[in-house]
């Protein structure tokens, strides 16, 4: 029995020597990832640190987006004419078509912190009016950088099949290139946060103000 358990030692010994193996090394520890290898980010042992850092710099206006990123306030920005707010009901491309509408869903947007998807889809309408070929390149990664990127604090949820067609098109840049994401993100906002907005508080105190401003009080008439 000696002489067995001798021999058995030995062959453990020989197959921790032969497959690599470090007996003492401990269950958990994980081989360490590339941190710039796309294809295995999930497993990527810095992402972590860089979700703590998109949670902190979530909200921080970039060069791109900083007109947009400001501040918007709905007794500031503009509430629109009676007439214009009740049109909203009709449809998402009402609110759309004004300012003063793509205003006050963006901030109904902010207050369900998916401001994002507004922010992109207004950079993506104000590419599509440069002719600048130069700027063209820059602004088409900014854009990526800001909305797309995995990285980004301010990424907007898009399927693979509209990311491979940017990343396509990131290849030869041009003003036309996020058109397919601008409309997944339009298709978002439109079937999922428009519905919640007319139900809102925020729309309902709209109906009710213009009712009861200084233009229609009963002062003003007289």
């Amino acid at each position: 029995m000696g002489s067995e358990g001798i021999d058995m030692g030995k062959r453990a010994e020989t197959r921790s020597e032969g497959d690599g193996t470090d007996p003492q090394a401990s269950p958990n520890q994980r081989p360490n990832t590339c941190c710039f290898c796309w294809c295995c980010c999930c497993s990527c042992s810095c992402l972590s640190a860089r979700k703590e850092e998109r949670e902190e710099t979530a909200g921080r206006p970039t060069e791109e987006t900083k007109m947009e990123s400001t501040d918007v306030n709905v007794e500031e920005c503009g509430r629109g004419t009676s007439q214009e707010i009740t049109s909203w009901t009709q449809g998402f491309d009402k609110v759309m078509r004004t300012e003063a509408g793509r205003n006050i869903f963006r901030e109904f947007l902010r207050s369900e912190y998916s401001e994002e998807n507004m922010l992109f889809w207004l950079a993506c309408e104000d590419f599509k009016k440069e002719k600048n070929s130069k700027a063209v390149a820059e602004r088409a990664r900014t854009i990526y950088e800001d909305y797309i990127s995995i990285l980004s604090p301010r990424e907007v949820s898009l399927d693979s099949r509209v990311r491979e067609i940017v990343n396509r098109n990131l290849l030869n840049p041009c003003p036309l290139m996020f058109e397919d994401a601008q409309l997944q993100i339009y298709s978002l906002m439109h079937r999922d946060s428009f519905p919640r907005f007319l139900n809102s508080e925020m729309y309902k105190s709209l109906i009710e103000k213009p009712k009861t401003s200084p233009d229609t009080s009963p002062d003003a008439e007289s």
